[in-house]
């Protein structure tokens, strides 16, 4: 027969985990923890246990039990946070609210700087062996360029994420964000397909990070094309030079023979040269109106516009070379 002790305990349990689950945990700052692959949720109890946060494993077990839900863990990372309890906490890793981590492609910047920066990311799985592999993973034809074809934007991710997740959510975007573009695009643009436009906002993000710039640098590119005149953009001539480039443009490179050196080309290069934003992408198909075919930084990031070459030349004397 059960004791008055016994009878009253099973009596009570009930109500004392109710009370127990709803306590706040030990940690009084956010602490930061793992369920691996394979783990149990006895495991998992006994180690947080053992790092303090927890009073008793056996109870927070019982409570898992007690719920339905033991079995129901999910891997990851998760933060417990000063007002958790253990119910909260038991929420969190069967709802699997891991951790979300964040990455920001620059505006500007190129595919290989973007590959460098997530195979520097320790939180993400670098499975990326070459731009043919990643064409690939993304569906797209091996060989097809893909400079400038990921939206430049902070993306969230889990740890142990795969970086290639990551770049398809941008592949995504740019592919969205330019459709929609293109689709309320001015009439009449020298562009025959979405992805020249693309071609043209990658020069507008590298020859101004101004604002209101971007639509009068546009203007001017997009009136050279028409009027037969090459766009001579150092950006580009930079871009084609690759590690060639040492930080100092001269008047051989501006001779040199590439794809990209727009001094000698004739028309758009082959490829976009940045990931430009949508700031970029909105000037390329909404090019302000004027008379202006030529600019130069005036060094405090905006632009003078030149309506002719000696106004040009003046400008140039003034701003780049400090002569009244």
């Amino acid at each position: 027969m059960f004791s008055i002790a016994g009878v009253a305990f099973l009596l009570l349990a009930p109500r004392y985990l109710d009370d127990w689950a709803k306590r706040p945990l030990a940690n009084t700052s956010p602490v930061v923890f793992e369920i691996e692959p394979g783990s149990t949720f006895d495991r998992f109890a006994k180690s947080l246990e053992s790092t303090g946060v927890l009073d008793s494993a056996w109870l927070f077990t019982l409570r898992a039990n007690d719920l339905g839900v033991a079995r129901k863990i999910q891997v990851g990372e998760y933060e417990i946070s000063a007002t958790d309890s253990p119910d909260s906490l038991i929420a969190k890793v069967i709802s699997g609210a891991v951790i979300a981590h964040a990455v920001t492609f620059i505006e500007g910047s190129t595919i290989a700087d973007v590959l460098d920066q997530l195979e520097a990311n320790a939180l993400l799985v670098f499975d990326v062996t070459s731009l043919d592999d990643l064409a690939g993973r993304l569906g797209l034809d091996v060989g097809l360029p893909l400079e400038g074809r990921f939206f430049p934007d902070t993306y969230y991710f889990h740890s142990g994420d795969p970086a290639s997740s990551l770049l398809r959510r941008a592949h995504e975007r740019m592919d969205s964000v330019l459709s929609t573009a293109w689709a309320g695009r001015v009439k009449d643009l020298p562009y025959s397909t979405p992805y020249e436009s693309l071609i043209m906002a990658s020069i507008v993000e590298k020859e101004t990070g101004h604002a209101d710039d971007r639509a009068r640098v546009a203007g001017v590119f997009l009136r050279r094309l028409t009027r037969d005149m090459r766009l001579q953009s150092d950006p580009t001539v930079i871009y084609g030079l690759g590690d060639a480039f040492d930080g100092d443009l001269t008047r051989a490179h501006l001779e040199a023979k590439t794809p990209y050196n727009t001094y000698r080309i004739e028309g758009l290069p082959p490829t976009p040269i940045a990931l430009p934003g949508r700031g970029s992408i909105e000037a390329a198909l909404h090019p302000a109106e004027g008379t202006a075919l030529y600019f130069v930084a005036r060094g405090d990031g905006t632009s003078e516009f030149s309506d002719t070459l000696e106004e040009h030349n003046r400008a140039v004397r003034r701003y780049q070379l400090g002569q009244p």
